[in-house]
């Protein structure tokens, strides 16, 4: 049941990452020299749109479900059903990490691209 509350919470974050580039400071670096402030806004978030494209609940769930049925498996080898109970719910919970993570640079690979093929210096 923990690992369940895992999944939604990294779901309910992705689905508002526009919010979460804000937070952790993860927007684009872009060369703003001779670049109307303004434009350059409306251009970004054009390009968040676009990421928003980028199916971040479905790698998350995968990677859970993924993680779950490794560490099942290793827990079943191990030992009895509560090792391998305890290796779902370990491997869920990596899984979740790792598909939210994997999902983050998609988006953020996505918006740069977009920049840049808009004309924008991006400089990370």
């Amino acid at each position: 049941m923990r690992y369940s509350l895992i999944v939604i919470l990294f779901l309910s974050l992705l689905s508002s990452c526009r919010q979460v580039d804000e937070i952790t400071g993860n927007r684009p670096i872009v060369d703003t020299k001779g670049i109307d402030p303004e434009v350059y806004e409306a251009d970004l978030q054009e390009c968040y749109v676009f990421a928003d494209e980028v199916q971040a609940g479905r790698k998350v769930a995968t990677g859970a479900t993924t993680g779950a049925v490794v560490g099942g498996v290793i827990g079943a080898a191990a030992g009895n059903s509560n090792t391998a109970k305890r290796g779902a719910g370990i491997g869920a919970a990596t899984g979740t990490l790792r598909g939210a993570g994997d999902a983050m640079q998609e988006r953020e690979r996505v918006v740069k691209n977009c920049l840049s093929y808009r004309g924008y210096l991006v400089l990370n």
